[in-house]
């Protein structure tokens, strides 16, 4: 039977009778999934789709999962090549699903087939698919003896609901251990299964793009960079997005004065390869960046707008070409070759379509359309860069007559033309306009940026960090955002004040510190082969041998450098809890932190070690603050006296990632010891922790991590209850200063029993 065969009202009465169900939903749309059905299907396959449908609507669940079979089986053996095959494994898995908890996903799991057979287009893959699902069923759901499940699983209909995007992203092998990950780490919290499953938590992106395939952008980053600079003189940051999560808004490459914004991964397409891609991205955008200025924005409608971002990414595009011509090609490659009559202006607005092939007529001499009006424009697109005349303001003034030459009234429908109209590698242009007054169609894309004075420092972007999970024993990666800031000056004066308090404290310390001084060259004696004469030993040998002794020959010394090859890297914990008062009215915590570090910053100028201030405040996982105070390549002074003074508490101690963040710049540094000094005044928690035990198996984890790397850690806590939790992170590399107005004078003296 072939499509055009409509069935006799005997044959739809035999089929219906078949079917053999009482809902009244499915009268009206038998005739027309039954017509599809039998125009798609072979004679037994047909059959078999009947009985599957009438077995589903018995099964107590109502009418949608027999529905949503009768519907989207056919365009599942469609997209099988009409292998109708899987259909008895199918039904295995729903029945799995009715004997469980789980009868209540069998629509979710039916509805994504077509989905999904699309991306696996085979009966194996399909197979591995239901594995998948079975498996996660199962180990979401509870069992006993590892068949029969004792409650629903709350992951499932949100990984049946996520399927399209997980498939569009990942391999089957890369999804399954996605699975893996998510059902370890979050199989006994049915929360957070489902912000997993849905792919709403950060561990679930993170985990995708690990296991994602095409071309990372962590794996040619480098690559990109030298590129960028050698062909462009660009030195811009380039900071990724992802790709992955957001089908809604579906972000694309742009650039503002924090760096260029690039996907984190590309696939390859149409014959060019992700590398390549991401050099068009690139080269796209550096080229707006040179030779693109901006217009004003708010006496442009959006359709005005629109046209003179297609043409004026066109000119760039062409002086690229021009350029460099051998990215030319990947341009053309990349960029979509509409068809002609692709759209209908009696239901539809086209302007995209226009201007999409007005883009690439402007690129391609052989684009063969035929339109006088595009014909036209592009005469005269070529004829003012033949002449040198290509501004921005000159393509807008192109792009608005092209626009008034084509205008339908059909421009204005809600529905639009999307189909060959995206250039996958140009960006957003958000760089082109500028607001004179801001309005609902204009985004605010970096609110933080724009309410700054104008004389702070750009923000940095944050450095991701991952974090250990006892119950899983596993990390989760990318975790935590760390941000780097450096810390802003106050009254240096403050801090001269504080040290002169301390002057006898000065003056003792300044013995020990002569005593610990390293000695530029060291005298080696009684040496046989040396570089000088030892005048002593020398003269005591000659008059042994005068008395008829035995000489000693050793009668030369030499000399030795004795340095002191330390890093030393002290970290502050400045959490709320530091603006605690000690005793009646005395110092806060925070100030006699202040005057221990000063008076420490001090010494060790002294000696000369290598020295970094830093502290840190936590604010959720999502804000991690990284305060530089001092920095490897200053000397204590004026600057980072007037840092130290500016130091205020709040938030905050999350102290495993501010431990990892230390180490970053600490691991960095060339020296034979590596001493990481950490002063805190509690335990590692935060606000969106709920297990008070999670933070300090981190920190202790990190503190391994430090081990690992050459680092020796010690902590220097205020907290008279520190015993309790301090040997499980630190060991033995801790020390509880009980008397806390103590702390100036004991700091400096622990660092020089570190470091003797």
């Amino acid at each position: 039977m072939t499509a055009a065969t409509a069935p006799s009202a005997d044959r739809l009465a035999a089929w219906r009778e078949r079917l053999d169900t009482r809902f009244e939903q499915v009268d009206p749309v038998f005739e027309p999934l039954a017509t599809q059905a039998a125009a798609q299907l072979r004679a037994a396959d047909f059959d078999a789709w009947l009985d599957a449908a009438r077995a589903l609507g018995k099964l107590g669940r109502g009418v949608e999962p027999m529905l949503v079979f009768l519907e989207e089986w056919p365009a599942v053996v469609q997209a099988l090549g009409g292998d109708a095959g899987a259909l008895p494994a199918l039904m295995q898995v729903v029945e799995q699903m009715q004997k469980s908890p789980n009868g209540r996903a069998i629509a979710p799991f039916l509805q994504s087939l077509p989905a999904v057979a699309r991306r696996l287009p085979g009966r194996e893959p399909l197979q591995d698919w239901f594995d998948l699902c079975v498996d996660l069923m199962r180990r979401t759901s509870g069992s006993i003896h590892g068949h029969h499940t004792t409650f629903e699983s709350p992951g499932l209909p949100a990984f049946l609901g996520a399927a399209p995007r997980l498939l569009d992203a990942l391999a089957i092998d890369g999804l399954r251990r996605w699975v893996d990950y998510g059902v370890r780490n979050h199989g006994s919290h049915p929360q957070r299964q489902v912000e997993y499953f849905s792919l709403a938590s950060p561990d679930s992106r993170a985990v995708l793009q690990r296991e994602r395939h095409g071309t990372l952008f962590a794996d040619v980053q480098r690559r990109l960079e030298l590129t960028l600079r050698a062909l462009w003189g660009e030195t811009g940051l380039l900071v990724p997005y992802s790709t992955a999560f957001d089908e809604l808004r579906q972000p694309v490459p742009y650039f503002d004065a924090l760096g260029l914004r690039v996907p984190d991964v590309m696939d390859d397409l149409g014959g060019v390869s992700g590398l390549e891609r991401y050099r068009a991205v690139l080269a796209h955008m550096a080229a707006h960046r040179r030779w693109s200025t901006v217009l004003v924005a708010d006496n442009w409608s959006p359709f005005q707008r629109l046209a003179v971002e297609f043409v004026e990414d066109a000119r760039v595009d062409v002086l690229i070409g021009r350029r460099f011509p051998g990215l030319r090609r990947i341009l053309l490659a990349l960029h979509p070759r509409p068809r002609a009559d692709a759209c209908d202006d009696a239901t539809t607005s086209c302007l995209r379509h226009r201007l999409a092939m007005l883009s690439r007529a402007l690129l391609d001499p052989a684009h063969g359309y035929a339109d006088p009006a595009l014909l036209n424009t592009v005469a005269r697109f070529h004829a003012q860069l033949a002449v040198g005349d290509s501004s921005t303001r000159a393509m807008a003034e192109l792009a608005m007559q092209y626009v008034a030459q084509t205008r339908r009234a059909s421009d204005q429908f809600a529905r639009v033309h999307f189909d060959d109209t995206v250039v996958s590698y140009r960006d957003d242009n958000r760089h082109l306009w500028r607001f004179i007054e801001e309005g609902d169609e204009e985004e605010v894309f970096d609110p933080h940026r724009r309410s700054a004075p104008a004389d702070e420092e750009a923000p940095l972007p944050p450095r991701l960090y991952p974090e250990w999970d006892e119950a899983s024993q596993s990390y989760r990666p990318d975790w935590v955002s760390v941000y780097d800031r450096l810390q802003p000056a106050g009254d240096a004066n403050r801090i001269d004040r504080l040290l002169a308090r301390h002057a006898g404290l000065a003056r003792q310390l300044k013995r020990r510190l002569d005593l610990l001084k390293p000695q530029d060259r060291v005298r080696t004696r009684f040496q046989e082969d040396g570089s000088e004469l030892d005048l002593d030993v020398a003269l005591r040998s000659l008059v042994d041998l005068r008395a008829g002794h035995t000489p000693d020959v050793r009668i030369n010394m030499s000399h030795r450098t004795d340095g002191r090859s330390i890093a030393v890297l002290l970290l502050l914990d400045l959490s709320a809890s530091l603006n605690q008062r000690v005793g009646d009215g005395g110092q806060t915590l925070l100030e006699l932190s202040q005057e221990a570090v000063a008076l420490l910053a001090w010494a060790i100028d002294q000696l000369g070690d290598r020295f970094a201030i830093a502290g840190f405040a936590s604010n959720t996982r999502h804000e991690v603050r990284y305060q530089h105070i001092l920095g490897f390549s200053e000397r204590w002074g004026t600057a980072p006296k007037a840092r130290l003074a500016a130091l205020q508490a709040g938030y905050s101690t999350r102290m495993g990632a501010a431990l990892r963040h230390g180490a970053h710049y600490l691991g960095a540094r060339e020296a034979d010891k590596k001493l990481l000094l950490i002063l805190t005044d509690g335990e590692p928690s935060d606000v969106d922790v709920a297990d008070p035990h999670a933070l300090i198996a981190d920190t202790r984890q990190a503190v391994k991590e430090l081990d690992g790397q050459g680092i020796h850690c010690h902590a220097i806590s205020l907290d008279p209850n520190a015993d309790r939790y301090a040997r499980e992170i630190f060991g033995h590399h801790f020390t509880v200063i009980d008397r806390v107005e103590q702390l100036p004078e004991r700091m400096p003296k622990l660092f020089m029993s570190l470091t003797r």
